[in-house]
């Protein structure tokens, strides 16, 4: 497994090694010990899933403080192009974002700190990403931007999205709550 930095400070490109033989292939996406090396955290506390079709957009969500946390998402089936939006006050990538292909082919993930927006838009027929966060769901913590208010180059101008995500506040008008911390490795 390959940990690979991004621009955006604290989020990782997980590239796993893909063991494959006759009957299919096997993907590891944690492992503790390079986690630890790597200064990451590796103990979660909620897992879920979501499916989708081509030319959905999912986000930009987030968790606010004190609810604010970790996340791991993969694509277990089907590819997305995934996005995360610097929100940390005081970061050197504050308000930049990163465009990365995430699909169960090539078996990557993406590790997302607190104080980062994320979403995800669908490019095959079908889609199914697994997400893992540090903290529980918290619905009075749940918020979100605009999905096309962030300077984002999405494949679709006028992407399938949910009514709640059409309604966020765009990245213009949010006033942030999270604060840029040097990451120390």
């Amino acid at each position: 497994m390959r940990i690979v930095t991004t621009k955006i400070s604290g989020c990782y490109e997980i590239i796993p090694h893909i063991f494959e033989d006759y009957r299919g292939y096997l993907v590891k996406i944690i492992h503790k010990e390079t986690f630890n090396e790597h200064g990451l955290i590796s103990n979660f506390t909620e897992e879920f899933y979501s499916c989708s079709k081509k030319g959905v957009l999912r986000g930009l969500h987030f968790q606010v403080p004190p609810r604010d946390c970790y996340k791991i998402v993969y694509c277990v089936s089907g590819e997305v192009l995934d996005a995360v939006v610097d929100l940390r006050v005081g970061s050197p990538t504050y308000l930049n974002h990163i465009l990365i292909g995430l699909s169960a082919a090539q078996g990557n993930a993406l590790y997302i700190p607190p104080g980062l927006a994320h979403g995800f838009y669908v490019t095959s027929g079908n889609a199914i990403m697994i997400y893992k966060t540090s903290i529980s769901y918290s619905p009075e913590h749940d918020w979100g931007i605009l999905w096309n208010s962030a300077g984002i180059l999405w494949p679709d101008a006028d992407p399938i999205i949910s009514v709640r995500d059409s309604k966020f506040m765009s990245l213009k008008m949010y006033v942030s709550p999270f604060v840029y911390t040097r990451q120390t490795k």
